[in-house]
């Protein structure tokens, strides 16, 4: 199964390595590998949080992800998305723009393209951390069957019950954002912000109400499975519109999540294919470390994980919406979610070995966090 799910990342990594050196030379195959492992290390929590939605689509939509998603990811979201974002925010024709971005030394109006996209960061941030925001307070304020850290989780979903109470929480951070951090961006964080959660919200409900008619379906295959003697809850996996909407929600996903590492990519090069190339790498491993999860039963296995990556995303959200007026090292960006995928890791490890040792009994015994 590993060779199988991650045959092709190891393929292309060859290639694009082979390719960099003989392009640029030692330098540039330096620069695409360090740019690869910087992109795996700020996105594995992403990994996580994708395979949660990855498991709920049929087969069919996960080879989808797999194929005509990495080209999304990697020269959408990873060449002409900055492209975009550097034509709207600093309102330049496309031939200004890709003739900025193609040499990376020359200036328009006293800007080279690497200056015009940092100069985006405001509006990119704002979007980015207003959507991984939504994500974040939708899982902590829903009713879960685990708890990981039940201190600040059960009282939470309590409070979750409120109708909306997430948009009212990411509205107000919005606002603290553009009003303390944001300057004279004020207007353009609170207009990309306010697109952000416009995003996330029309996204994400567009694929509950065509998931919801799958309800029915799979109340009637757990009692089925409840009648043959198989217990456990079953998980419909959906197609269709469905599957197309969590498809764009995880495409939306991969964008909010690699917006730090586009940007944090000039500090290494200004050249915009080695950065394509060097990120866009490192994107096939998230996408095969994403269905590996799936596949290999990962979540299920160990519980919390699902935890550690939105607390993750949490604190990916607060260092875009701090990184509107201060720069924050994309390390440490990528230390905190490796660091909380570890902890969530090693407290499901330390689940499994208590029930292990209880004989598999009374399950309130073993797993008090339970609900």
């Amino acid at each position: 199964m590993f060779l199988r799910t991650f045959g092709w990342s190891f393929a292309i990594t060859i290639v694009g390595l082979i390719a960099a050196g003989l392009l640029w030379g030692a330098e540039g195959f330096g620069i695409v590998l360090i740019l690869s492992v910087l992109e795996i290390s700020l996105s594995f929590d992403n990994a996580v949080v994708n395979a949660t939605v990855l498991k709920r689509m049929n087969p069919y939509w996960q080879k989808i992800f797999l194929t005509v998603g990495v080209l999304i990811a990697v020269f959408g979201m990873r060449l002409v998305f900055p492209l975009l974002v550097v034509g709207l925010t600093a309102h330049l024709n496309p031939a200004t723009v890709i003739d900025l971005a193609l040499h990376s030394d020359q200036t328009y109006n006293g800007s080279t393209y690497a200056e015009y996209l940092e100069a985006a960061n405001p509006a990119i941030a704002a979007f980015g951390g207003i959507f991984l925001l939504m994500i974040f307070l939708d899982f902590i304020f829903e009713e879960k069957d685990f708890n990981w850290l039940s201190w600040i989780e059960k009282p939470l979903e309590k409070v979750g019950k409120l109708e909306a109470f997430s948009s009212v929480i990411a509205l107000i951070t919005l606002a603290l954002a553009a009003n303390f951090f944001a300057g004279e961006n004020a207007e353009t964080v609170l207009l990309a912000g306010i697109m952000g959660l416009t995003t996330y919200l029309a996204v994400n409900g567009l694929s509950s109400v065509f998931e919801a008619g799958l309800e029915a379906d799979d109340e009637e295959a757990e009692g089925a499975a409840e009648a043959g003697g198989k217990g456990g809850k079953t998980i419909v996996q959906v197609g269709g519109k469905a599957a197309f909407f969590l498809f764009l929600y995880l495409e939306v996903l991969d964008a909010s999540f690699s917006f730090d590492g586009v940007v944090g990519a000039f500090a290494i090069t200004q050249d915009i294919f080695m950065i394509t190339l060097g990120l866009g790498i490192g994107a096939m491993y998230i996408r095969s470390l994403t269905v590996f999860l799936v596949r290999k039963g990962t979540l299920e296995d160990y519980v919390y994980l699902e935890h550690g990556a939105h607390y993750a995303i949490g604190a990916l959200a607060a260092i875009l919406l701090v990184g509107i007026e201060y720069h924050i090292p994309e390390i440490v960006t990528g230390l905190i979610g490796v660091a909380f995928i570890g902890l969530a890791l090693g407290s499901s490890i330390l689940r499994n070995r208590r029930e292990h040792a209880a004989g598999g009994g009374d399950h309130e015994l073993v797993t008090s966090d339970s609900k």
